[in-house]
């Protein structure tokens, strides 16, 4: 991998670990030379991320729309920014600048960038690994939701299984390089092909 997109909230929780852990992930990725690409803001788990890798002297592109540079206060000291209109746009340029997605906790707008890459790659439109970074075990309570979704028939065990998941940013990175995609996406058959 040399590009990977890192999804996490603005703000840094109530627990300094989140922070800690967020920088070490962005200077692990520097460090194995690999590129971050972020939501842009010098804010938050997303400013940690930045800083760790730039002070890893690794690269760090930004995507922000126009509308939250002032919000989310954009990063000025990045590689590079990227401004789009839209969240649209920004989850599209994201995605097309990374070769994997690492989801750090966050919020609603977090849940969705990584529930969007998840979706994309149900549906076959990538085969990019997507992987949680469970700090504190604050995803648990997801990777039962997940569990329950196959259990329950409402998500094939294939497709539970595309969501890596690990409490050491290593052992994630070691999964992620290993990912296998499913070999059939939902709903496609020779009569839709």
């Amino acid at each position: 991998m040399k590009s990977v997109v890192v999804y996490c909230g603005s703000g840094e929780g109530y627990d300094s670990t989140y922070r800690d852990i967020a920088y070490a992930l962005g200077r692990l990725l520097a460090e194995r030379s690999i590129r971050v690409v972020y939501g842009g803001a010098k804010v938050g788990l997303m400013g940690a991320v930045a800083e760790g890798a730039l002070d890893a002297g690794g690269e760090v592109v930004g995507v922000i729309p126009h509308f939250l540079e002032t919000k989310e206060i954009a990063h000025e000291g990045i590689t590079q920014m990227i401004r789009v209109n839209t969240m649209h746009e920004r989850k599209l340029k994201m995605h097309e600048l990374s070769e994997a997605a690492i989801t750090l906790p966050g919020g609603f707008g977090t849940m969705e960038e990584m529930f969007e890459m998840l979706t994309w790659a149900q549906l076959g439109l990538h085969q990019k690994p997507v992987g949680l970074l469970n700090i504190n075990g604050y995803y648990d309570g997801l990777k039962v939701l997940v569990n329950n979704m196959v259990q329950e028939g409402f998500l094939g065990e294939s497709y539970g299984n595309m969501l890596l998941s690990s409490e050491s940013a290593e052992d994630l990175l070691d999964q992620m390089a290993q990912y296998q995609a499913p070999e059939t996406p939902k709903y496609i058959t020779k009569q839709t092909t």
